[in-house]
């Protein structure tokens, strides 16, 4: 499967020894990773991308990426699905990047990638949450297009509804 590629980043789908790389810590030689890279929620990524290839077999499109910047190829954090599409054909998201990079853009870039790709690939749509105090996550989902949809005592929920194809 190809990278996605933005202005600034290349969205690499994540391989299953890659995956174990990152849930390990342990870079192989040719892994180029930011300081503080793998972080908490890269590593639990990785290992939901695992457990559910184990389960599921190969998500294809629907899998776990690791973002990189383009002009370094150096990874600076992580996005992808938390599966396939669901019984409504919406899918869900996650995303994190290392503190050192944050308030660039690179979330809600890497974000818009992910959502465009999840359409092309025949998605009605998409929800992703974020912690109540978790302002700048909520800031990227609606960069990225999606709409606040509610909350609970713990999280705010977004969604977006992608147009019919035609």
């Amino acid at each position: 499967m190809d990278e996605l590629l933005t202005e600034r980043l290349a969205l690499h789908p994540l391989t299953p020894d890659e995956a174990e790389r990152i849930v390990g810590m342990a870079p192989a030689p040719g892994d180029r990773w930011a300081e503080g890279y793998p972080a908490e929620g890269d590593i639990a990524g990785a290992r939901g991308f695992l457990n559910g290839c184990v389960t599921h077999g190969d998500p294809g499109v629907f899998g776990a990426y690791e973002i990189r910047r383009r002009v370094d190829r150096v990874a600076i954090g992580g996005i992808g699905f938390h599966g396939p599409p669901d019984g409504r054909r919406f899918v869900t998201v996650g995303y994190g990047l290392i503190p050192g990079v944050r308030g660039q853009g690179y979330a809600a870039e890497a974000l818009r990638a992910l959502l465009a790709l999840a359409r092309d690939q025949g998605a009605a749509g998409a929800k992703g949450d974020a912690d109540l105090g978790n302002v700048a996550s909520q800031r990227v989902m609606e960069a990225a297009g999606m709409r606040y949809a509610g909350e609970d005592e713990r999280v705010r929920y977004y969604l977006v509804a992608f147009p019919p194809r035609t």
